[in-house]
């Protein structure tokens, strides 16, 4: 067929793993991003060509370097390009992809570079060991920000209670699902394991993963000295792991570009399209944990502009920071969870180099679509606690239709929200709970109530047995009275 010159393609990827034996091996971030960027250029086989990028653009990460974009194009040899950053979430890779790919359909750029690395392992080494980690300096502002707008993560009847983190709200979100599908704890414990598992055996298939050690489904659910609980049920190796090292690099043209480079196609990888939706903004005032009408209706949206049906994908990557977020967005497409739900392993297996994990996973469906002919693969990134829901679909050959980047918002908020009461004197019913660790010791429990009104109020419990009981015994569903607004009576 005949590709119109401004059709986007990503034509170049590279991967950086900086593992260490000791802090003198340690790369800062805007190294790992060069070494990253020399793999893509090398990657796209075409000599050296990214002197002529018009963006440079870098997701922003835990450090605290203020334009590295200006500082990469002029080792580059740029003379003429805008530096773009963004704000922090795990959303914002995808975001970066569906605005870049839509400014060159329309012809206002045909070279980009995109890039970003997170240094988590070498940070919490040197933390322990009392020693600064040096960073190039790397002043200035960028020329703008993509995804500039900017909301809160946590309703504040969330954060009174001291709930302000992702592992305390993702485990609320499995335990609901637990419920729903009728699961024991035992049997639970083992689906969701399994499902890791199979993760972890994806992460082995992956050359840039960064865990390479084989895990049993028992092993992951199984606490111990090095996998301890952290919040039920929830085990460290259920978590994102945001303890490494990586870096990545994604470069961008249209197909007039790639061809007078001199880009072989065979390097050639399509975005097909993008769609935008976030859900209501916490678990407060969303309607049900165990479901996402935001990742519903991008599905919907997505899937059609893609021209594929779920069951068609060739490879998915669901984002994955969680065994919750996994579960519900497998819901929403309608994923059977016995399929491959990820193309590197993972968050936990893969490597969560926190805002940045989405370039690697976008990344390795570059590389494992380019030996698929007619392939078609899904990225979804997540920002928040299931909340910021930005999704992409890839393809080996040419779509039949330019490049689309939606928005469904519109349609999420008219969705109902669930009231969220601040305190609660009366009868209720659990919800969903989580119980929270301190070693191997539970120590408090967070508990989402509905009263008989069907609002949602929130209780925390230092009880030792009930906290307890709450690892062995299924509470969700039980009757409640709630005392003063934050006494917890069970009363079956």
């Amino acid at each position: 067929m005949d590709v119109p010159p401004n059709t986007p393609v990503l034509v170049g990827v590279g991967q950086v793993l900086n593992r260490i034996h000791d802090l003198s091996e340690a790369l800062e971030p805007l190294e790992m991003m060069w070494r990253a960027i020399q793999l893509a250029e090398s990657d796209a086989e075409a000599g050296a060509f990214l002197s002529d990028v018009q963006s440079v653009r870098v997701v922003r990460g835990m450090w605290s370097y203020q334009n590295p974009a200006k500082l990469i194009g002029e080792r580059l040899g740029a003379t003429n390009f805008e530096t773009v950053g963004t704000l922090i979430g795990g959303n914002q890779n995808q975001a970066v992809i569906n605005t870049t790919a839509c400014e060159i359909r329309d012809g206002k750029l045909d070279l980009v570079l995109i890039t970003g690395a997170e240094n988590g392992n070498s940070s919490t080494k040197a933390r322990k060991q009392g020693i600064q980690l040096q960073q190039t300096d790397a002043p200035g502002n960028y020329d703008r920000i993509i995804g500039a707008e900017q909301q809160p993560e946590h309703h504040e009847y969330e954060v009174a209670k001291g709930i302000q983190r992702a592992i305390q709200v993702y485990p609320m979100y499995d335990n609901r699902i637990r419920f729903t599908r009728d699961e024991t704890i035992a049997e639970h414990l083992e689906r969701v394991s399994g499902l890791w598992s199979r993760f972890n055996d994806v992460g082995l298939r992956n050359p840039n993963a960064w865990v390479q050690t084989n895990m049993t489904a028992e092993e992951i659910r199984t606490p111990s000295e090095s996998n301890r609980p952290i919040s039920f049920p929830y085990t460290k190796f259920m978590n994102a792991n945001m303890s490494v090292n990586m870096g990545a690099a994604l470069i961008m043209t249209s197909v007039k570009k790639a061809h007078a480079i001199g880009i072989p196609e065979s390097k050639w990888i399509y975005p097909l399209a993008g769609v935008k939706g976030y859900d209501h903004f916490s678990a407060s005032v969303r309607d049900e944990f165990d479901a996402s009408p935001g990742i519903r209706a991008v599905a919907a949206c997505l899937l059609e502009h893609s021209e594929v049906s779920a069951d068609k994908l060739d490879y998915v990557d669901l984002y994955s920071c969680f065994p919750s977020a996994v579960q519900v967005a497998a819901k929403e497409y309608g994923l059977s969870e016995e399929r491959d739900l990820t193309v590197t392993g993972g968050l936990t297996f893969g490597g969560g180099p926190l805002n940045n994990y989405v370039m690697h996973s976008i990344a390795r469906t570059v590389e494992l679509l380019r030996d698929h002919p007619g392939g078609k693969a899904l990225v979804t990134a997540n920002g928040g606690n299931i909340y910021k829901q930005v999704h992409g679909t890839y393809g080996k050959e040419p779509p039949n239709r330019p490049f689309v980047a939606d928005d469904v918002q519109a349609q999420i908020d008219s969705l109902p929200t669930r009231t969220c009461l601040s305190t609660y004197d009366g009868p209720a019913n659990i919800e969903s709970y989580t119980v929270m660790y301190d070693g191997f010791q539970p120590s408090i429990g967070h508990v989402a109530c509905r009263t008989l009104a069907d609002e949602r109020t929130w209780v925390n419990t230092t009880d030792p047995e009930l906290v307890q009981a709450m690892t062995q015994e299924e509470f969700c569903g039980r009757s409640v009275y709630i005392k003063n607004g934050d006494e917890l009576d069970v009363l079956n």
